[in-house]
């Protein structure tokens, strides 16, 4: 088989790990990143930190394995953006993280054309896809070089080449869903018909060649980070569902062959295109779910993450979190809504707030289960979880109780770059199968649910009245 450089490059992060020749983890390096969060909304990289990062963890990773790397993938974050210069490869701008609210007026502009987007793309029009940004950053920065998401910046610094994959074009609001292709009459509504746009690659696609990690590798398996989590949770029947816990809580339903248009406020994407097939998914976001918890800590409520399930009260004592701290995604699509905790008393301590945001951060993931539902003519029948909140007994069981349906959790903390180095042992072997290539595994644990059916319709209603009171 191949070992694989695979680069899940996050939000918070960069982590590089080596993949040997059964699906082993032969070296793991990780990186830390901070966006810097400004007012009105904005939420920056600095791209020569993010890029230092990648270089960073990659370089570490596979002087710990000291074997010789076949390939290199990366799993990007999606729809964040800068501008820069082909020709020399120098950023023109900072990247804007795809948590970045100031292209709101760019699509509030655009509203009545709402629906022809969301039937062309399968998306909502929301900053938080990677075009409004990009006209945002034409209209705010400069108009100079080019405009894209993250990956090709980051490809053009390992490769030289122009090119993004399909699942992360899938995400910008100019990418016609059906096609698998740029729509010009998009384009022109963001005013980037003019662009120089990326040639969108296939995941199994070899996108050129590095030696920025020692001899010269091929490029490759490239793919959108929670699209990755997906492919290494095995979700690959319709139907099959993950929900990722990082920095937000991502929850992505594979449809098979099926760009499915939501009616429910949820994104359909490529998921991926592997074997010269387009597999797309439904997806929900929640914003704030590592976020949230770091935001306990600057409260000092807890000292670290690992301390949830210590303070945590057995019972909220019926204190309710809507932990829209960034705003709420879907399906409410509200980016100016607020956090708010109701129902306290006197007697309410930091641990009931700690239990209502583990449960308010559960309750967005049961609700995007419900839209999902509803779009896939039939509930969720199992939850697979990644991430590192997955540690968290307080919060799997809260999702297990709302959800109602077993959670298992995924049993490494690396499934993006699993996931991305199985696409990537594609792009090597064109004759090797999705399902061949992912690497066989059990829950490390699973969670069933222990409330009540009416304990949970009821705790669900008074949390949906919470959350639509912001809307």
């Amino acid at each position: 088989m191949t070992i694989v450089l695979a680069i899940d490059q996050g939000t918070s992060g960069t982590k590089a790990v080596v993949v040997g020749e059964a699906g082993e983890v032969l070296a793991l390096s990780e990186v830390s990143i901070r966006p810097n969060y400004l007012p009105g909304g904005g939420v920056e990289h600095d791209p020569q930190a993010l890029l230092d990062s990648v270089l960073r963890a990659g370089r570490v990773a596979v002087n710990q394995a000291k074997r010789d790397i076949d390939i290199v993938t990366i799993a990007n974050q999606g729809e964040t953006v800068l501008a820069w210069d082909p020709n020399t490869g120098r950023p023109l701008s900072n990247m804007v993280v795809w948590q970045d609210r100031r292209a709101e007026a760019i699509c509030i502009g655009l509203r009545d054309q709402a629906d022809d987007i969301a039937a062309r793309t399968g998306l909502v029009l929301d900053p938080y896809f990677s075009a409004p940004k990009q006209a945002w950053v034409r209209q705010n920065i400069t108009t100079e070089g080019v405009v894209t998401t993250s990956d090709s910046w980051l490809l053009h610094q390992l490769t030289g080449e122009f090119v993004t994959d399909a699942s992360t074009a899938s995400r910008s609001l100019v990418m016609d869903l059906d096609t698998v292709a740029w729509d010009d009459t998009l384009l022109d509504l963001f005013g980037l018909g003019d662009e120089r746009l990326p040639t969108i690659l296939a995941s199994d696609d070899i996108a050129g060649t590095t030696n920025a990690f020692g001899d010269t590798a091929a490029v490759g398996g490239l793919i959108v980070d929670q699209q990755a989590a997906l492919v290494a949770q095995a979700c690959l029947q319709p139907g099959e569902a993950k929900c990722t816990f990082g920095t937000g809580a991502f929850l992505l339903a594979n449809t098979g062959r099926v760009a499915v248009r939501s009616s429910a406020n949820l994104s359909s994407s490529v998921a991926w295109q592997q074997g010269g097939r387009s597999t797309y998914c439904l997806d929900g976001q929640v914003y704030t779910a590592a976020s949230a918890v770091q935001w306990l800590e600057k409260l000092t409520f807890i000292d670290t993450a690992a301390d949830m399930d210590h303070v945590a009260a057995e019972d909220s004592h019926g204190v309710l979190c809507v932990p829209a701290l960034a705003g709420l995604a879907a399906p409410w699509w509200r980016p100016d809504a607020k956090a708010t905790f109701t129902g306290m008393t006197l007697s309410t301590g930091s641990e009931h707030l700690v239990r209502a945001v583990l449960e308010g951060i559960a309750a967005q993931v049961a609700e995007l289960a419900r839209a999902m539902a509803s779009d896939l003519g039939e509930p969720l029948q199992r939850l697979r979880v990644d991430g590192g909140l997955t540690q968290s007994r307080v919060l799997m069981q809260a999702v297990a109780d709302l959800m109602r349906i077993p959670v298992d959790v995924y049993p490494s903390q690396h499934a993006t770059p699993l996931g991305a180095a199985a696409l990537a042992r594609c792009a090597m072997n064109p004759s090797l199968a999705l399902e061949d290539a992912i690497i066989p595994w059990s829950p490390s644990q699973t969670y069933e649910p222990k409330w009540s059916d009416a304990q949970a319709e009821e705790f669900s209603d008074r949390w949906r009245a919470a959350a639509n009171a912001l809307t």
